[in-house]
């Protein structure tokens, strides 16, 4: 197993974000780093006003969080997969339903976007999905889409998952980031093989309608308001429940062979390198295929042990997750990677490959103590609408 003995230097990703206003220092178990997000109800609740206020016009307006398409270039071989122990699984929970319309594939809820505020103040977001924890409170996603890569601080600002996301709708409500946990040697040294995360999320907070109300009740109101016009408007909310019993949660698998077949899904938006742009980003996308079965490198990334999957998709799928025996009819497989990068291993400036970290024990570590009993949450909204402090 690769060892990062001397920090990795500045990525050559464009991937620079501010450091949350909430978060704080990290902390690191052993190969675990564990980052603080919003820290209790009222930063929680904060971060919540801030995306569901005017109707959700800051989730409309991002835009997919991606690195300089220049830099797509075409990765290598590096030899065979490293487990580093016996293969495992954590099986799914839920059967998951969509109303999404697709070719033959049935989309599962769990997939959705992870919004986040960027280093220059612009509202982004990457692919995520909801995965099985003891608590029901956890989201996969990619590394870089959850800590800052640039500006070598800790995590990004004003983070949240929204399942199903769709044109603004947010379905089965907004989750907000609690703690994020990945390997120390992305936290520390931004060592791309170990660019995966999971991150634990409050109960989810769903929009419950306008309410127009007297001065004195908007001024002590906790949540998203407005006065207008005179008049004084709350926007009410109600608890959304456990992401995981919202919408299921992906199961996990680890230190599994490659070259098995994995379906894939994510919401691709940025163009190609030619400046080809096939995607909205408005739906999500999907890919099938099997995995290569020797690993991948990327140098001028230091990447030396992902795996890859042809799939022609572009940036914005960063962070969708890669789902061994995927069930078209229950919607579940189990995540056993989250896509990192993007290749052009034809030399035509078209994306035509993704790669993912190959997850051995080590991610299994990560993934248990971010979805172990300890990992809680709990909700933000209280029994009037409000949000508590």
């Amino acid at each position: 197993m690769k060892r990062i003995l001397l920090p990795a230097g500045a990525t050559v990703l464009a991937t620079g974000l501010l450091a949350a206003g909430l978060s704080g220092t990290a902390q690191a178990d052993g190969d675990i780093a564990h980052d603080p997000m919003a820290r209790n109800n009222s930063d929680a609740v904060s971060v919540a006003s801030f995306w569901l206020a005017s109707n959700g016009a800051a989730l409309r307006s991002a835009t997919q969080y991606t690195w300089d398409s220049k830099e797509v270039r075409k990765v290598v071989s590096k030899g065979g997969a490293d487990p580093d122990g016996k293969p495992g699984i954590t099986a799914p929970t839920g059967e998951t339903k969509s109303t999404a319309k697709a070719q033959n594939v049935n989309l599962p809820k769990t997939i959705g976007k992870v919004f986040f505020v960027d280093a220059h103040g612009k509202f982004r977001w990457c692919s995520a999905s909801s995965i099985q924890s003891a608590n029901r409170n956890l989201v996969a996603t990619a590394g870089h889409c959850v800590y800052d890569t640039d500006s070598d601080q800790d995590m990004l600002d004003n983070w949240v998952f929204v399942p199903g996301y769709y044109q603004g709708k947010t379905p089965w409500g907004i989750y907000v980031g609690k703690q994020a946990f990945t390997h120390f040697d992305f936290d520390t040294y931004e060592d791309y093989d170990r660019d995966y995360a999971f991150v634990t999320v409050y109960n989810g907070v769903q929009f419950d309608g306008v309410k127009q109300v007297d001065r004195r009740d908007f001024e002590h109101f906790t949540g998203p308001k407005k006065a207008w016009g005179g008049h004084y408007y709350i926007l009410l909310s109600k608890d959304g429940g456990r992401l995981g019993d919202a919408v299921g949660g992906q199961g996990f698998a680890w230190n599994q062979p490659t070259g098995k077949a994995v379906r894939t899904f994510g919401y691709p938006s940025a163009p190609h390198p030619d400046g080809n742009k096939p995607y909205s980003g408005v739906t999500p996308k999907h890919c099938y295929g099997t995995t290569t079965a020797k690993q991948v490198g990327a140098p001028w990334l230091k990447i030396e042990e992902h795996v890859g999957l042809k799939c022609a998709v572009t940036p914005g799928y960063d962070g969708g997750v890669w789902l061994l025996n995927y069930s078209n009819a229950k919607r579940l497989g189990y995540v056993n990677g989250v896509t990192s990068t993007f290749a052009d291993q034809d030399g035509n400036d078209r994306i035509d490959y993704i790669t993912s970290p190959y997850f051995d024990g080590e991610t299994s570590a990560v993934y248990k103590a971010a979805s172990g009993p300890s990992a809680t949450s709990g909700r933000i909204v209280g029994p009037h609408g409000e949000l508590y402090k």
